[in-house]
């Protein structure tokens, strides 16, 4: 909640300092504009153009709802959490546009686009979707992926950025445009985190349990003697035999146990092949 509370303050800050410079250009707009300008070989172009088609339509939801899917531990699961993630992205599209629409800052000249780009500037699209489609994704990685799962979550970070910057550099976006898609992606999945774990706790816990792969139950040191060699059947219980009993380990001896067949046999106690346990 601190992370997304300090995202959004940053993003307020940056939304203030847009509309009080008219929509014009803040740090480092124009340089880094001008320096994509004269950087940009046929084959970086087309590269660029396709990282940063990856960061719109079809590509985002499937990969939240990839997102989903992995976080569920049962089908029941993995449908309310993929409808879940894709809920969180099509509310924070909703209200990303309607900022968008409220500041409504001009994009950088047409004449400078390498690629196709609509509507008002701040902030990106594309940078928005892929920052949320990525934290998803890697928070999804993080709790279920079996190996390799740090590998993977730097592969989808450095996807979420790559397009954020490939905005820039085909002309379409400001550099602040993309730094207010990245900070209104953490602000968001912080503020749905939030949620879960204030509304929904048990949902949370679940989540957060893993793969399941964790101990089960305890397994205690097998100790020789009846409880070796007993079967249990509909509450009976068929104790070994006399020759069957040794003194167990000294690294598995529990308190109160001793070997019942022996101290039958001191006694003199003739015992019985089977006791019925559900008579106690």
């Amino acid at each position: 909640m601190v992370g997304s509370l300090a995202a959004f303050v940053l993003l307020a800050l940056l939304a203030v300092t847009v509309t009080a410079q008219g929509g014009g250009t803040l740090f480092g707009d124009r340089h880094l504009l001008e320096w994509s300008l004269a950087h940009r070989p046929d084959l970086a172009v087309t590269l660029a153009r396709a990282v940063t088609h990856t960061g719109t339509g079809f590509v985002p939801y499937a990969l939240v709802a990839l997102a989903g899917l992995l976080l569920g531990r049962t089908a029941r699961q993995r449908i309310l959490a993929a409808a879940a993630c894709l809920v969180c992205l099509v509310a924070a599209q909703a209200v990303r546009f309607s900022l968008m629409a409220l500041l409504s800052r001009p994009r950088p000249a047409t004449a400078h686009w390498a690629t196709d780009a609509g509507h008002w500037s701040f902030p990106s699209g594309h940078t928005t979707t892929s920052a949320v489609t990525a934290g998803l994704l890697v928070l999804a990685v993080l709790i279920r992926a079996p190996r390799g799962r740090h590998v993977i979550a730097a592969a989808v970070g450095c996807w979420g950025l790559l397009v954020g910057l490939t905005r820039v550099y085909l002309g379409v976006h400001w550099f602040s445009d993309v730094v207010g898609g990245w900070l209104f992606g953490v602000w968001w999945l912080g503020l749905a985190a939030y949620g879960v774990a204030r509304f929904a706790p048990d949902v949370c816990a679940e989540v957060l349990r893993g793969d399941g792969s964790g101990v089960r139950g305890v397994l205690l040191p097998g100790i020789p003697g009846p409880g070796s060699g007993s079967e249990s059947t509909r509450g009976k219980v068929e104790v070994a035999s006399a020759s069957d009993c040794g003194a167990p380990p000294p690294s598995a001896a529990l308190p109160g146990v001793e070997c019942h067949v022996r101290a039958a046999e001191v006694d003199r106690i003739p015992l019985p092949s089977e006791r019925d346990v559900s008579q106690r």
